[in-house]
């Protein structure tokens, strides 16, 4: 219970810079497709095409920034504590990597 307390503060950072870095990071991928803006739902011209393409991309992208941010926190918590947040274990016993 202490460990998930301690590592809020953590999770909070990561969930913020996790937005950020994914927001730029769509932003640069979708300027290398098109020089517009990416469609939204709203947008009435908005091909279904593109409209799908974008809102992929734009889940893909925040997707895989965040888990990776979110795993980074951990990982830097359970350095710093010698608990990784969310479960019982180790932080030896828990990371497969040498």
């Amino acid at each position: 219970m202490i460990t998930k307390l301690l590592f809020l503060p953590f999770s909070i950072g990561a969930g913020i810079l996790g937005g950020l870095v994914s927001r730029k990071a769509f932003a640069l991928t979708w300027g290398a497709i098109d020089d517009r803006q990416p469609p939204t739902p709203h947008d009435q011209r908005a091909s279904i095409g593109k409209l799908a393409l974008a809102l992929a991309l734009e889940g893909a992208v925040f997707r895989l920034a965040k888990g990776l941010i979110d795993h980074g926190s951990r990982e830097s918590f359970a350095r710093l504590t010698g608990r990784w947040p969310g479960g019982e274990h180790e932080t030896g016993s828990h990371s497969s990597r040498s």
